[in-house]
């Protein structure tokens, strides 16, 4: 009786395990849904709100899945679909009701070809997601595509902050900057993965009060924090790419050198 009790907790872990991951992925679905009604409605604000609170709970669920060892093959492909419709398809409605359709056709056939984008990007991911650890895994190939749905909606943040120092003629920016971040979603442009970079115990302190600071700011000056971290990011693009190069010759000079010395033995 005694055992059975005890095999009954294990399966009832487990399935808590694999249940609770999962449900933060599915929670991310109907938020990336409501910013389309949102945006419908013209409430663009809740529209930006409901993407970034997306993004927040697609940076969790897979932390969490890792953390309670509830890692599962469905929730890695339910989270992908997930990043389809809250960064592929959700920014392609917002900004397409709000500005792109002023362009006509051309504006829904922009929005066809960013979702298209997000979607090669993520089939890509799952595809290479497979290979053995390397210190590749420290980038992606492209920019992901939470990162994605963020900077397509950098016109309309923009609009919505404070900064208002430049005079942005948004009919023409909106479409370029669509095509622009599609083409870095399918490039191989080497991009920090945030989530894999760790933090030595001594800074862990300072890592803690910059996400509160950060989170503070983001909660009173919401959308001048989002704004300044979307070009940040633009920023950093550059300083991945020299990274990442400069890395690859340091490993590829390691890997001849340790072949000359196989060859000398």
């Amino acid at each position: 009786m005694e055992q059975q009790k005890k095999n009954f907790k294990i399966v009832s872990d487990k399935k808590t395990r694999v249940i609770l991951p999962n449900m933060f992925t599915l929670v991310g679905v109907c938020i990336g849904l409501s910013s389309i009604k949102f945006a419908f409605d013209e409430k663009f604000t809740l529209s930006v709100i409901a993407i970034i609170v997306a993004a927040i709970i697609d940076g969790l669920d897979g932390r969490i899945a890792r953390l309670i060892q509830g890692t599962t093959k469905i929730g890695k492909e339910l989270d992908s679909l997930t990043d389809v419709i809250s960064f592929g398809v959700a920014p392609a409605f917002i900004m397409y009701f709000w500005k792109l359709n002023e362009l006509g056709r051309i504006g829904w056939f922009i929005c066809l070809i960013y979702v298209v984008c997000v979607a090669l990007r993520l089939a890509r991911f799952n595809v290479n997601s497979g290979q053995e650890p390397s210190w590749r895994d420290n980038f992606f190939e492209g920019i992901p595509s939470p990162a994605g749905g963020v900077l397509v909606l950098m016109p309309l943040i923009y609009s919505l902050s404070d900064i208002q120092i430049l005079n942005i003629n948004y009919d023409f920016v909106v479409p370029i900057l669509f095509v622009a971040v599609s083409i870095l979603l399918i490039s191989k442009v080497p991009t920090y993965a945030l989530k894999k970079i760790s933090v030595p115990r001594r800074m862990t302190i300072f890592l803690l009060l910059s996400v509160v600071l950060y989170f503070g700011l983001l909660l009173i000056y919401t959308f001048n924090a989002i704004a300044i971290s979307g070009l940040l990011y633009f920023i950093i693009i550059p300083a991945s790419f020299i990274h990442y190069n400069n890395l690859s010759k340091k490993f590829k000079e390691q890997d001849i050198s340790n072949e000359e010395h196989e060859d000398i033995l």
